[in-house]
């Protein structure tokens, strides 16, 4: 009996050592296979969000461009000049030369 016990251990034992073995390489490789996916992972989502970041300081800086032109035309176009007063004397002045230039251009 104590032979067989002695004998039957080996194989039992190899079963057992081919089981840790195999399970700790299957440890190893999936802290491996998970570790490479969240590294691509990581360095995409990286990628994408440096993408979003160029995308949205585009559009901010357009919107700020337009919204800085579109103010300047409207202060530009609206804005509140008081009226030029009226000068008689220079008035007199811009018809007396148009009258000139007429009888000018009737000779």
């Amino acid at each position: 009996m104590l032979v067989f016990m002695a004998l039957s251990a080996v194989p039992v034992g190899l079963f057992g050592l081919v089981v840790v073995l195999s399970s700790l390489a299957a440890l190893v490789g999936v802290l491996l296979l998970e570790g490479l996916v969240i590294s691509v992972g990581g360095i995409t989502l990286l990628c994408v969000l440096c993408g979003l970041v160029f995308i949205s300081l585009a559009l901010s800086g357009a919107v700020i461009v337009s919204y800085v032109v579109v103010s300047s035309l409207i202060n530009y176009w609206f804005s509140s000049r008081p009226p030029a007063k009226q000068n008689p004397t220079v008035d007199c002045q811009l018809a007396m030369k148009s009258a000139v230039v007429k009888g000018l251009h009737q000779e």
